[in-house]
């Protein structure tokens, strides 16, 4: 196998896009809490942290998932041979060293938010995920709070918490809609995820009410009068885009949740676009 190949496996076992794309949210949750130029090594620093983080957690799922993979995601690293599962556990306790090496100059909020995040990641797979509903809410949780977490890294953990409460209800709507996807190498596993247990209808309709609720949420910056009109303009259409994929999930679960993701990065630009317009002036 060639060196070029081996690299790209382990580059793929963390997921790159979502790693970065998480350690965009930690700095956006730090902007919609009011950082300033000042504080701009902390908030490097929690987004290096978040990146680390997400790879690492990523690597350690494909580790412990790698007999489930080799049905639902026979394409991954592990299952095609271009890593070990070895070499996939040690690469994540690499990456796991580097997130906490970068949270060594945040707050001390911030570095207990980081703490309890790598404890709930370690334990995700291996403790929470067969469990009905119970790895769903893990992993929104853990979305929600890098919002926190870029707050916690200025002094501001609250500052962002209205996304953080919409971040985390649309990625619990995710969770469930891919565990619907990926229900035959689940079954096939053991495990007792929310559609096994309740079935793929129920946990689907579960889903889209739990997003009615995040899309309420969405409403709280405008409707409060911290963001105005630009905000509005932009987190409604986010929001058509998640409803209109809940609706399709019970058609397409594999479409709705990559229509779910897309939804809520544009929400969450819908927050930058609100608080920059807050900052500068505009209509509040």
């Amino acid at each position: 196998m060639s060196l070029g190949t081996r690299a790209r496996g382990f580059a793929e076992l963390t997921r790159p896009g979502n790693a970065v794309a998480a350690g965009v949210l930690t700095f956006t949750g730090a902007f919609v809490a009011g950082a300033s130029p000042s504080d701009a090594l902390v908030v490097v620093a929690a987004m290096l942290a978040t990146v680390f983080a997400t790879g690492a957690g990523n690597a350690i799922n494909d580790y412990f998932d790698r007999d489930i993979d080799r049905i639902n995601r026979p394409d991954r690293p592990i299952p095609r041979g271009a890593v070990t599962a070895t070499e996939a556990k040690w690469f994540s306790v690499a990456l796991f060293g580097g997130a906490v090496v970068s949270a060594f100059v945040l707050p001390v909020v911030a570095i207990a938010i980081a703490v309890v995040n790598l404890v709930a990641l370690l334990a995700y797979t291996e403790f929470f995920k067969g469990l009905p509903g119970v790895g769903n809410v893990v992993v929104a949780a853990l979305t929600g709070s890098t919002f926190l977490f870029g707050g916690a890294a200025i002094g501001e953990p609250l500052g962002a918490v209205v996304l953080c409460v919409l971040a985390a209800l649309a990625t619990l709507t995710r969770e469930i809609v891919k565990d619907v996807e990926d229900i035959g190498g689940d079954r096939e596993e053991g495990l007792r995820t929310l559609p096994i247990v309740v079935g793929e209808k129920a946990s689907l309709w579960l889903g889209a009410v739990v997003l009615v609720v995040a899309v309420a949420a969405s409403a709280v910056p405008f409707v409060w009068g911290g963001f105005g009109l630009a905000y509005l303009g932009i987190v409604a259409p986010a929001d058509a885009v998640m409803l209109a994929a809940a609706v399709r999930s019970f058609a397409d679960p594999a479409a709705a949740q990559r229509r779910l993701k897309y939804g809520m990065f544009l929400a969450a630009f819908a927050f930058i676009v609100g608080r920059a317009t807050a900052q500068t002036g505009g209509t509040i």
